[in-house]
């Protein structure tokens, strides 16, 4: 990957390669390219991103060519489970997704944790929601979760993180949480 692409930001140690628009056409482009689904992790293997820890990918909900080049050169998978109605219907159909993306080319693709999000305890769907995926998936989901929370809604708006744009808000504590969690996990 091109050091042009990269971009720092005001954190320490954490370097962006935002996404364009010329990300929106790129399903049709890449729908007639030869080994369309490995073109990101081929990128990857040509870079050196030895001097990071952690290279994160945000991908849409929907599973279209650049998801499943993510989920092809990523090594493990971190699912955000909206406390919504149909979000565990959603779930199933991206499991079964991983199945056949493992298949595809990356048998080592492994799901390192469901986290709920949009969570409000005082929602009795939130609560199921967080019921039946505890229940149908045990100790892949995260105990922690992520509130409903204005200042998480807040911060893209002012291009921040929530941990900066409201370091003591209920949002940016969850998400410390969740990163404890996730090392603790390793």
């Amino acid at each position: 990957m091109s050091p042009d692409l990269y971009e720092k930001t005001d954190i320490e140690n954490i370097d962006l390669v935002p996404s364009t628009t010329d990300l929106s056409s790129a399903d049709i482009e890449l729908a007639s390219a030869k080994n369309r689904s490995e073109k990101l992790r081929k990128v990857f293997g040509n870079s050196d991103l030895s001097k990071y820890d952690y290279v994160l990918l945000d991908c849409p909900p929907s599973l279209n060519v650049l998801t499943v080049n993510a989920l092809i050169a990523a090594h493990a998978l971190i699912i955000p489970l909206q406390s919504e109605f149909f979000a565990l219907e959603g779930l199933s159909q991206l499991l079964m997704s991983v199945r056949e993306v493992r298949d595809l080319g990356n048998p080592d693709l492994r799901i390192e944790g469901v986290v709920l999000t949009m969570y409000d305890a005082r929602n009795r769907l939130s609560l199921q929601v967080e019921e039946d995926a505890r229940e149908n998936l045990g100790e892949l989901v995260f105990k922690t979760v992520i509130p409903r929370n204005v200042r998480i809604s807040e911060a893209p708006s002012f291009a921040m993180p929530v941990l900066s744009y409201d370091s003591r808000s209920k949002g940016a504590e969850a998400y410390r949480a969740l990163a404890q969690e996730i090392l603790a996990r390793r």
